[in-house]
């Protein structure tokens, strides 16, 4: 099994448990050829967790018009219907309808936690385009903090991407996220959001990704999300991953991405059709954000 995991060949799996550097729920294992399930134990090398082969992250990039809730009664295109339907899954935090950009779709419920929960401060980096001109002072603001009716918001970091005769390009880091936070921020201080594109959550960008595609993340990436999210709060829990394996860039097209993509095709023609979502207008008014 170590060997199917791409630890190494099945003499140097052997060697390792040899060596006493293979545990099995917390326990060494030096017996060759011992019997695990990797779907109920956990198995670690050096330490280090193997994959669960149950766990899946799939990162979309979400058009407008399609919703992130699981139940929608009025039956308009969600988010878990644009990934392979070969497990119970649910999003990742939200984006409202009228938002596009990056989202993950799990089955991993700690992982959520940890993405989600504001004791973890993982950034999340945002394009949005504002009516107006937004004055230093205003973008000040973002920064110390807005008063909404439930707490004092700020946004971590904030850049003008570029201006405009009549609207204004942000670029936004927020480490927390509430309720349609971003465009509450700004029309507090006077200035309606007109486009809202999420581009990147912690090291993961959209890179390629075209509205409406989808890929799976590969061990590495989760990995990495877990390792920067408990580097937010100090956690002294030991990082789980591959040992002296480089994480997948992010925003790198895998080969699963180009079937993603078709498997959408695919599933389109076996599904009832749907309203699908609009087309971004990042790119018709000839401002392309960065990828991140």
């Amino acid at each position: 099994m170590l060997a199917a995991a791409g630890i190494g060949s099945r003499r140097a799996c052997e060697d390792l448990i040899a060596a006493g550097r293979v545990e099995v729920d917390r326990e060494v294992v030096t017996t060759l050829g011992t019997r695990v399930d990797p779907l109920t134990q956990q198995i670690r090398v050096d330490g280090e967790r193997l994959p669960n082969p149950r766990r899946v992250v799939y990162l979309l990039n979400k058009p407008v018009g399609v919703v992130s809730t699981n139940y929608d009664p009025t039956g308009r295109p969600r988010v878990i219907d644009m990934v392979p339907p070969d497990r119970r899954l649910f999003p990742i935090g939200r984006l409202d309808r009228t938002s596009e950009g990056l989202i993950l779709v799990t089955n991993d419920g700690e992982l959520a936690n940890l993405l989600t929960h504001p004791r973890y401060g993982v950034e999340k980096r945002y394009l949005v385009q504002v009516a107006g001109l937004p004055t230093p002072e205003a973008v000040d603001s973002l920064r110390q903090g807005i008063a909404l009716a439930e707490a004092n918001v700020h946004a971590k970091r904030v850049t003008v991407r570029s201006r405009h005769k009549q609207s204004t390009v942000l670029e936004m880091v927020l480490d927390e996220g509430r309720n349609r936070e971003i465009r509450r921020m700004l029309a507090a201080l006077g200035h309606k959001v007109q486009q809202l594109k999420r581009i990147a959550v912690g090291d993961l960008s959209l890179g390629n990704l075209l509205p409406g595609q989808w890929r799976r993340l590969s061990w590495e990436e989760i990995e990495q999300l877990r390792r920067d999210a408990f580097a937010a709060v100090g956690s002294a829990r030991p990082p789980a991953g591959g040992r002296g394996r480089r994480p997948v860039a992010a925003g790198r097209r895998q080969q699963g991405s180009r079937s993603g993509a078709a498997g959408s095709q695919a599933r389109k023609a076996t599904r009832p059709r749907k309203r699908p979502g609009k087309a971004s207008t990042w790119r018709r008014s000839g401002r392309r954000p960065a990828s991140g």
